[in-house]
């Protein structure tokens, strides 16, 4: 079933399915318009230098609303159930500050309720019941005056995780990837396209062609309790990069870490910060980092629970 909330229906920011009313989603990211840690001191931000790559962030609480070294916003949606007019204002926060805009999109309802299986979702995608919800997005992202990159169906290589289209096989993916790249450029010919996946040994099974791929995006998060408990000591961002951008820098397009993030202690959160941005002779293709200013949505597996990765926390007194 198409469930996607259509642009004529936005200003009543509701959705009616079979008989009932679902509030639409907003999309995730658009920054706190009254952040209270945006002006925050916190060594736990990446280090910007004038030699550094681009820097953004996923950023829902404004902690990088007055930081000029953000270059990229970046919001999550998904193609169901979405309000899309607010994407309007998502544009106009990234015009101000001079940022370009990444969106991942995501190809599922945010209501657990109402997500179909693996088997129903690439069915949907491939059969063309789900060609209106990339063509209503992608014509509204078309209206947006910022430069624009689509990320779709991201860490489709991490099977042990929440996402329906990372139990697909690799062929499954190709083909749903294909058609809703195909289907987004004939309304956005202007954006850029990114193939995300985490980084992991099997990447190679899920790309979709280089005609489809502007650009390679991975996933690098460093969690101190984690690298202890899985390796026996901490991992710096060079180890956790070096394995997914082997292994994807053949393919001879920019490369950006499209989700960044650490936590650890004081010395830990220190050497991420100095080295996520450096410009790296090692790295010839690493163009950008995108930070994830939030705690982690999903729990990380072996009861790692929700790691925090963001750059200043409320105070409390």
């Amino acid at each position: 079933m198409n469930r996607i909330t259509k642009a004529a229906a936005f200003s009543a920011a509701t959705l009616l399915l079979s008989g009932a009313v679902f509030a639409a989603s907003s999309p995730r990211g658009i920054p706190e318009s009254n952040s209270t840690t945006a002006n925050a001191p916190s060594d736990k931000r990446p280090v910007i230098t004038p030699s550094s790559i681009a820097f953004g962030a996923y950023d829902p609480h404004g902690d990088f609303t007055n930081d000029a070294n953000s270059k990229i916003e970046h919001l999550f949606l998904p193609w169901e159930d979405v309000d899309l007019s607010t994407l309007a204002v998502a544009d106009e926060y990234a015009l101000a500050r001079g940022r370009s805009l990444q969106i991942t999109v995501e190809p599922w309802s945010w209501d657990r309720n109402w997500r179909v299986t693996r088997q129903e979702l690439y069915t949907g995608i491939v059969n063309g019941q789900y060609d209106d919800n990339a063509v209503t997005i992608c014509a509204e992202v078309a209206k947006l005056k910022s430069p624009v990159t689509i990320r779709f169906a991201q860490e489709m290589d991490e099977e042990d995780n929440q996402f329906t289209w990372a139990h697909w096989t690799g062929p499954e993916y190709i083909q749903a990837y294909r058609r809703f790249v195909t289907l987004c450029r004939a309304e956005l010919p202007n954006a850029e396209y990114m193939w995300s996946p985490k980084g992991n040994p099997n990447l190679r099974e899920y790309y979709p062609g280089d005609d489809v791929v502007d650009v390679v995006g991975l996933s690098v998060f460093g969690y101190q309790p984690y690298d202890q408990a899985t390796t026996g000591r901490d991992q710096t961002f060079v180890d956790r990069l070096t394995p997914g951008y082997n292994l994807v820098k053949d393919y001879g397009k920019p490369i950006v870490v499209a989700e960044l993030g650490y936590e650890g202690d004081e010395a830990y959160v220190r050497d991420w910060a100095q080295e996520v941005a450096k410009s790296r002779p090692d790295f010839p293709q690493l163009t950008a980092v995108v930070y994830f200013n939030d705690r982690e949505v999903y729990p990380w597996p072996d009861n790692f629970g929700l790691p925090d990765w963001r750059v200043a926390r409320e105070t409390t007194n």
